[in-house]
């Protein structure tokens, strides 16, 4: 009984850690703009497909994982150039509406470049499980939570003690006044929607080894990177990061006890719940308007 609740919170922890990067990745935009991105999870897409591409190309693991980060980052600095910058000041449900589109856009493009076929890549460190009180720990999974973590701990120090970060912190909290002290907001929200792009796209290439990927994961992976980012309270990024565990948690939880026919609804439940009941999510956001 033990080692088989064991397994499910190990499984519901990995994929609860790439929702964590999707929902940090929709709270940097928001923070920085007010715009919910749902083009998130066409990033996750484009890293593990990327990577995928890359690895089979021939090139060098690390190389071909570098590429996969860097070329989303671009992708998502040419959505925020081309599709958010032109409408700048435009009605929150327009900006939802263009980076839907946008996300249509990324996904065909690949669908065409790629195709439909499911994709596989090789783990970082081998296969071989590791075993934990009679349950079975994916190397793959110790690379998911440790690149995570070292991620949360790279942000926390970006935004605390850089004066970038410290920028995009100000931009978050009063746009208009961080532009009278002489910030430059354009830059920052530039600079959001490319770490936004390169946290989705390492989420992507960390679980592809564990969870296999294709042109229309992202759909599902953005989603519920949504619902973490919502759940934890949108616009905090430690609510952010818990709430991705949380709802990975609770989906592994519902899929082994219940069934794995509702493990897709799990989080769009959980989401209505905490809408209901608190508004502003487990963990506080900025205003209850915006969620």
């Amino acid at each position: 009984m033990l080692a088989q609740f064991l397994q499910f919170l190990f499984s519901g922890v990995t994929v609860g850690a790439t929702y964590a990067l999707a929902a940090l990745g929709f709270t940097l935009i928001y923070n920085a703009s007010n715009v919910i991105n749902f083009a998130q999870g066409e990033f996750i897409m484009l890293g593990g497909m990327l990577a995928v591409y890359f690895t089979q190309a021939g090139l060098p693991l690390p190389v071909a994982l570098i590429l996969a980060i860097v070329i989303p980052a671009i992708v998502g600095v040419m959505v925020e150039k081309l599709a958010i910058e032109p409408v700048k000041g435009a009605e929150t449900v327009t900006l939802i509406i263009i980076t839907i589109g946008a996300s249509l856009v990324i996904r065909g493009l690949i669908q065409v470049w790629l195709g439909k076929a499911t994709h596989s890549l090789p783990s970082f460190s081998g296969d071989a499980p590791i075993e934990i009180l009679g349950a079975t720990l994916l190397p793959q999974s110790l690379w998911v939570l440790g690149v995570t973590a070292l991620v949360v701990v790279a942000l926390w120090y970006f935004f605390s003690r850089t004066l970038q970060g410290k920028a995009m912190l100000a931009t978050s909290f009063n746009r208009l006044a961080a532009e009278l002290v002489g910030i430059n907001t354009s830059w920052v929200l530039f600079m959001s929607f490319a770490m936004s792009a390169a946290l989705g796209a390492l989420g992507g290439i960390l679980v592809t080894p564990i969870t296999l990927t294709s042109y229309d994961v992202g759909i599902m992976l953005g989603l519920k990177g949504f619902v973490a980012a919502v759940v934890g309270g949108l616009g905090s990024g430690l609510g952010a990061v818990l709430g991705g565990i949380l709802v990975g948690v609770l989906e592994a939880m519902g899929a082994g006890y219940i069934s794995s026919s509702y493990k897709d609804a799990i989080p769009f439940v959980l989401i209505l719940l905490i809408l209901f009941f608190k508004p502003r999510g487990l963990f506080g956001g900025k205003s209850t308007d915006r969620v």
